[in-house]
């Protein structure tokens, strides 16, 4: 399988329609991945929280639009970031949104853990609350989004779910890029899983991005890894080296905490 992963560049400079426009033929010049993936809030920038309230949109809005059209003109699966979503009976929330190849929406994630502490994502959008899994030509998709990553307990989730390839966008800052790809690695081991990262080039909301966008295999090897500016990455990988490194390697027999209770029939 062959995964591409579009490391936008966001700035404060670009206008969203620009960026959805651009975003998107970047989209379409990836025909012939089975899976493309994109940021988190690479419409408004993952640090720009002065624009959040003002630029939400619906799950049928802009964004969503753009993006179902150039999932079908691609013929991919497409992992199109996460928008901030406005929900009309509660609170904005940090969205990803997964389409189909025939451009249908068909999972959305709503990012559990908020980053920001006592600021920004953390006071003002509202905490998914649902793990999401999804059944893909490329195996079975684990979502989750940037701060995410420093929450091992979300991932063994996705595990148990049955999740064989984790997505992840981001908006990781340069200023912490050691983490990034040391916890993106740490999730591949932990889950015996491929880890597809996608992070923001650029500076927005004043804060510089890492890049760094990363593709990782089931045993911790990085396959491949972007530098720090706007580029396509793209990985081949082979989804049946999951089940070949977890018999190889059978750890998570051992797990005796948080075991899933038998499912009572």
């Amino acid at each position: 399988m062959r995964a591409s992963l579009i490391q936008l560049a966001v700035s404060d400079t670009e206008p969203p329609a620009e960026r959805r426009a651009r975003a998107a033929a970047l989209v379409r010049a990836q025909r012939g991945s089975d899976l493309v993936v994109l940021p988190e809030l690479w419409a408004l920038g993952g640090f720009a929280y002065d624009l959040w309230s003002d630029g939400a949109e619906a799950l049928d809005g802009p964004t969503s639009d753009v993006m179902a059209a150039a999932a079908k003109a691609a013929g991919v699966w497409l992992h199109a970031g996460s928008i901030v979503e406005r929900d009309p009976d509660g609170p904005i929330y940090n969205t990803s949104l997964l389409f189909a190849p025939d451009g249908e929406l068909v999972h959305t994630y709503r990012k559990i853990h908020r980053f920001g502490f006592d600021s920004g994502e953390a006071v003002v959008m509202g905490a998914g609350q649902e793990i999401v899994t999804a059944a893909t030509d490329v195996g079975t998709l684990g979502l989750a989004t940037c701060y995410d990553l420093r929450f091992p307990e979300l991932f063994r989730a996705l595990l148990d779910a049955g999740a064989q390839v984790l997505v992840v966008p981001a908006a990781w800052p340069a200023r912490r890029r050691e983490h990034w790809t040391l916890l993106n690695r740490a999730r591949a081991v932990e889950e015996q899983a491929y880890v597809l990262a996608c992070n923001t080039a650029g500076t927005h909301g004043g804060v510089e991005q890492a890049g760094h966008s990363i593709a990782v295999d089931p045993w911790g090897r990085v396959l491949a890894e972007a530098g720090p500016g706007e580029e396509v990455l793209t990985v081949e990988f082979d989804p049946a080296e999951v089940a070949k490194a977890r018999a190889e390697f059978p750890v998570h027999r051992d797990r005796l905490l948080g075991i899933p209770a038998p499912v009572q029939r």
